[in-house]
């Protein structure tokens, strides 16, 4: 062999070793990453690696979220039934302090004479009622134990329509049990707003109630509450799938810490209601209460609120909140649209008076 045919034949080795290689490289991506064989081609892939899961944000979030069961003694009516009966209520409830205060829903403790909370790692705990607020649903509890589990919180969830919630619950008391969706409707945390509630179609069941909403990383947005329900052409309750209803967690915080602070939530209020002027800016006040703050003061149906101790009015549920979240003998200077005129009136804040149920 000559020494141009050697040089001729090494040049044509080269150029197929370069073709193979780059064929390589296109249809096996791992060795661009410098993983060789090992991975791919002549191993099975990893399934955990590419599974989405929410494993990881339950796992810091589902141990605060406790079962609830609340005993009432009732008597049975009749003549020859006279006698007492327990009745065990099932529900849920949210560890919120590292010393044992615990928000469930009023419903679920509602008359109770003892009640009773499972923790997830296996303790039974009495508990007693710190408080309750009627309006939003919600209770307070309190148990005394150590390293309890505190469900992750931030201050403020910025939350919107759309985005991912899991409820973590003991429906039908199976056991703790997380269900999926997304937010549907986002609530309103005023004090004034008593059913404004996060909607979402993550499925709740009898025994939810009291239990966690949270977001994909685990952080509480909400108080599960209800699920919708509505009458049928019999008159029967049936429950709507895909509607439920949760408290937001900046209202739950700010009632559970009126509770723990003073016993009960307390609310300031007028006596008068308003709704949206689509004319002109502030509110018209549509009715006021005989007797109420308002009244004594002077305020008028058909009266424009413009300013309240002078910031300019931009909702009906804005003002109503920053009301109810005044406390009561406050003294306010309403600005005041009547007919023509501009006055000004000066209102002394009640307190609002929640029915206990």
């Amino acid at each position: 062999m000559t020494g141009s045919s050697i040089v001729s034949f090494f040049l044509k080795s080269v150029f197929l070793g370069t073709i193979v290689a780059l064929l390589l490289l296109l249809f096996l991506p791992d060795l661009r990453q410098g993983n060789g064989f090992t991975q791919g081609l002549f191993s099975d892939p990893s399934v955990s690696a590419s599974r989405e899961s929410y494993f990881a944000p339950l796992s810091r979030s589902a141990p605060a979220v406790v079962n609830i069961y609340s005993v009432s003694i009732e008597k049975d009516t009749g003549l020859f039934r006279n006698q007492p009966r327990e009745r065990t209520s099932l529900g849920s409830g949210v560890i919120m302090t590292d010393n044992g205060y615990i928000l469930t829903c009023h419903h679920v403790v509602r008359n109770a004479d003892s009640i009773f909370v499972a923790v997830q790692d296996g303790q039974i705990l009495e508990a007693e009622i710190v408080g309750n607020d009627p309006l939003t649903d919600l209770a307070v509890l309190k148990v005394s134990a150590d390293n309890l589990h505190v469900i992750p919180q931030v201050k403020e969830p910025d939350i919107h329509v759309g985005d991912v919630v899991m409820a973590i619950g003991n429906p039908f008391d199976l056991g703790q049990t997380i269900t999926q969706g997304i937010i549907s409707r986002a609530g309103r945390n005023g004090l004034s707003n008593y059913v404004d509630f996060i909607q979402t179609d993550a499925v709740l069941n009898q025994g939810n109630s009291g239990g966690a909403l949270v977001d994909s990383n685990g952080f509480l947005l909400g108080i599960t509450n209800a699920n919708f329900q509505v009458r049928d052409s019999r008159n029967r309750v049936r429950n709507v799938d895909g509607i439920n209803f949760a408290v937001p967690y900046e209202l739950a915080k700010r009632v559970m810490d009126e509770i723990i602070s003073h016993g009960r939530v307390i609310r300031g209020q007028l006596g008068f209601i308003g709704s949206e002027n689509r004319n002109h800016q502030g509110i018209e006040v549509t009715a006021v209460a005989n007797g109420s703050p308002a009244a004594e003061a002077g305020l008028q149906p058909g009266d424009i609120i413009v300013a309240i101790d002078g910031i300019r009015i931009e909702s009906a549920s804005k003002t109503l909140d920053m009301i109810a979240e005044t406390t009561p003998n406050t003294p306010l200077e309403l600005e005041v649209s009547r007919g023509e005129q501009t006055i000004t009136i000066k209102a002394v804040v009640g307190e609002l008076q929640a029915a206990s149920n």
